[in-house]
Parts: C-alpha cells; sequence; structure tokens
C-alpha cells in the first residue's frame, strides 16, 4: 500500500515545514487546511524574525505572529506609529528599527509608556532623530534589555550613557559607533564610575566604539576597572587612543578579541604592553596601524601566542617579522596580511611550513608574491580561503589546482 504525504501526522508535518525558509513556510500554509494548520505550529517559526513594512491597518497581522509564537520583529519602513507594534505584540523579544530614519523621541516615547519585561533585543542603528530623551524611555522600561544597537545615532551624548547606566544593569551589548559626543565621561558612566548616580552596566561583554573621536586611554582605564567581564573590545577608528592606554588593556583576562584597526597612535609599544599582560586574546585586529612593525610580530610570539585570528593589513611587515612569529603560532587559523607590500615569497613559505592549522589568509595587495609562494600556500591541508582581491580561491578550486 503507497503512503501518500497526506497521510504524515500533523507533528512530523509541522518538523519538515520547520526546515524550509520564510517564504516557503508561508507558501505550504496556502496549499490546503491540514498544511496551514500544521504550518502554524510554534516549532515550525522557532527563531524566525518578521520583516515588516508598516503601512496600512492590518488587524490581522500581529494575531497571526502570535499565533505561529513569532517574538522578533524587524520593521523594515515606519509609516504607522511604533505603539501599534508595541501593542500588538505584548511579549516581543526583539525588535529591530535599523534604518527607520523618521522614527523621533516623540514617536518612541509614545510607544513605551509601561514596562515590557520580555524585551531583550533592541536595534536603533541609524536612528538618526534618537537623542538622549529616547534613552531615558528605555531605561526606565525595558530594564530586561540584554542588547541595545545605537550606531550611528549621532545625537547620542554622555548624559544618555548615564541613563543607560542608571537603568539597563542586564545590558551584555551595546553598540555607540559614530556615536560622535561620547567621551570619557560616557564610558565612566558605563563602568560605574560615578556610583552616585548610577551604578554602572557591568554585565557587558560586547562593547563597540568604532569612530568615537573623543575618546583618550581614560576610557581604557575605566574600562579596564569596571567592565571586567567584557569579552569582545571594538577601538577601530579611535585616533585618540595610544600605546599608553594598553597597558590598561592588557589584564583584562576575560577579553578574547580586540579590535584596533585604523587607531593610528597604536605603534609597536602598545603591542609590547598587550603581550606583557595576561591577556588570553583570540582575536587580534591592528590593521593600517602605520606604526606596527616586524618588532610587534615578536611581541605577539612572546605574549599573544594562543591568537586564532590576526590582521595585520597594510603594517609594515616583512619576511623577517613573519620569521620571528610563525613557530609559536600554533593556534592560529586565519591571517590578513593583505596590502603588506614587504612580504614576498621567503615569507610564504615560512608561513606554510609552520602555521599548518591555517583555514583561511588575505594575500590582497601583497604584490611582491609570485605563483611560487601561491603554491606553497595552497598545499596548506585545512585551508579553505585565500583572498588575492577581487576573487577568493575556495577550497575546491584549491583542489582542482593540486
Amino acid at each position: 500500500m503507497e503512503t501518500h504525504i497526506s497521510c504524515l501526522f500533523p507533528e512530523i508535518l509541522a518538523m519538515i515545514f520547520s526546515y524550509l525558509d520564510v517564504r516557503d513556510k508561508g507558501r505550504v500554509a496556502q496549499v490546503c487546511t491540514a498544511w496551514r494548520d500544521a504550518s502554524y505550529h510554534k516549532s515550525v517559526w522557532r527563531g524566525v524574525e518578521a520583516k515588516l513594512h508598516l503601512r496600512r491597518a492590518n488587524p490581522s497581522l500581529f494575531p497571526s505572529l502570535q499565533a505561529r509564537g513569532i517574538r522578533r520583529v524587524q520593521i523594515l519602513s515606519l509609516r504607522r506609529s511604533l505603539s501599534y507594534v508595541i501593542q500588538g505584540m505584548p511579549n516581543i523579544e526583539s525588535l529591530n528599527l535599523s534604518g527607520c530614519y523618521n522614527l523621533t523621541d516623540n514617536g518612541l516615547g509614545h510607544a513605551f509608556v509601561q514596562e515590557i519585561p520580555s524585551l531583550k533585543v533592541l536595534n536603533l542603528s541609524l536612528c538618526k532623530q534618537i537623542t538622549d530623551s529616547s534613552l531615558g524611555r528605555i531605561a526606565q522600561y525595558l530594564k530586561n534589555l540584554e542588547v541595545l544597537e545605537l550606531g550611528g545615532c549621532s545625537n547620542i551624548t554622555n548624559t544618555g550613557l548615564l541613563l543607560i547606566a542608571w537603568g539597563l544593569h542586564r545590558l551584555k551589548s551595546l553598540n555607540l559607533r559614530s556615536c560622535r559626543h561620547v567621551s570619557d565621561v560616557g564610558i565612566g558612566h558605563l563602568a560605574g564610575m560615578t556610583r552616585s548616580a548610577a551604578e554602572g552596566c557591568l554585565s557587558l561583554e560586547y562593547l563597540t566604539l568604532q569612530d568615537c573621536q573623543k575618546l583618550t586611554d581614560l576610557s581604557l582605564k575605566h574600562i579596564s576597572k569596571g567592565l571586567t567581564k567584557l569579552k569582545v573590545l571594538n577601538l577601530s577608528f579611535c585616533g585618540g587612543i595610544s600605546d599608553a592606554g594598553m597597558i590598561h588593556l592588557s589584564h583584562m583576562t576575560s577579553l578574547w578579541s580586540l579590535n584596533l584597526r585604523s587607531c593610528d597612535n597604536i605603534s609597536d609599544t602598545g603591542i609590547m604592553h598587550l603581550a606583557m599582560g595576561t591577556l588570553r586574546l583570540s582575536g587580534l585586529d591592528v590593521s593600517f596601524c602605520d606604526k606596527i612593525g616586524d618588532q610587534s610580530l615578536a611581541y605577539i610570539a612572546q605574549g599573544l601566542y594562543q591568537l586564532k585570528s590576526l590582521s595585520l593589513c597594510s603594517c609594515h611587515i616583512s619576511d623577517d617579522g613573519i620569521n620571528r612569529m610563525v613557530r609559536q603560532m600554533h593556534e592560529l587559523r586565519t591571517l590578513n596580511i593583505g596590502q603588506c607590500v614587504r612580504i614576498t615569497d621567503k615569507g610564504l613559505e615560512l608561513i606554510a611550513d609552520h602555521l599548518t592549522q591555517l583555514t583561511g589568509i588575505d594575500l590582497y595587495g601583497c604584490t611582491k608574491i609570485t605563483k611560487r609562494g601561491l603554491e606553497r600556500i595552497t598545499q596548506l591541508p585545512c585551508l579553505k580561503v585565500l583572498n588575492l582581491g577581487l576573487w577568493q580561491m575556495t577550497e575546491s578550486e584549491k583542489v582542482s589546482q593540486g
């Protein structure tokens, strides 16, 4: 006797539908009543983020989302009141408003009028009209928030960070990219340096301060003293920090990823400070730091040898620096040395001989390497990605060349 798909139990159908992409999940619901019922099982939609254009009223929208157990929403365009969303989804977990340029303090204030204990993730990136006033609302009503994205919110000031430090004690991830008014004072608030006004966000694990031009080494002192649980710190394009600030970071034992990309005042001396501390970094990016040279590679080999990812693009390193580093870096999986124009085939041979666990290497703009050096690199047993510029050599291409 033949068995047809219509004979499957709804639980089995739901299990199958859970593997479909979002669009196909919606399509199977239109096939028949049985499939529609199975597709509305909450297990099918677990972890799905609904992407919505909020234009005209749709009374069935939020009841439909709630019936499927969807609690994560991204608003692609906002032409209705934000309160429409909050009222429609009282158990919302994640709200992504990134790029909603027309969102104002007034609109956000009308939406957040009471506590929303379920909301854990809020993304306001590039909502350029948002100011400290909105952060006051957020700190008051979103006490359980764990992730707050404020990248590109250029009207945020130190006062806003004081409000965050006052109200959001469960915050684990904060993105302040290009918040140009933020200075050492604001970072001090986050790190609990002003206990009389705010306890601070002492549970922070991920902090992005990319392109915050007013920050100095004092911010790093605050971070090292107060944010002891920090795992990932992005300081790229922070021109105000220097080698001296690295002394503060060098004893942050929880820190495993540090981004110093385009920090113009970081030199070999700063890398020495990092290497002499108690760091157990897994990832370090010092790309486009013009004062980083071969001596840094020697320091890295001495004190940061457990790195799994190292980015040195456009640094003044040579084959000699590679020679001083490779024998100690047994854990290294990713090495980015694009635009390091002094690297030759000799450097690639050293990498091929010693960094046998590499899965990816970036050689874009390394003008002194030839086919001979590349042939050695492609023989690395674990290599999956070789970037030479506008194209990448994948594993299948590597095999075909072997």
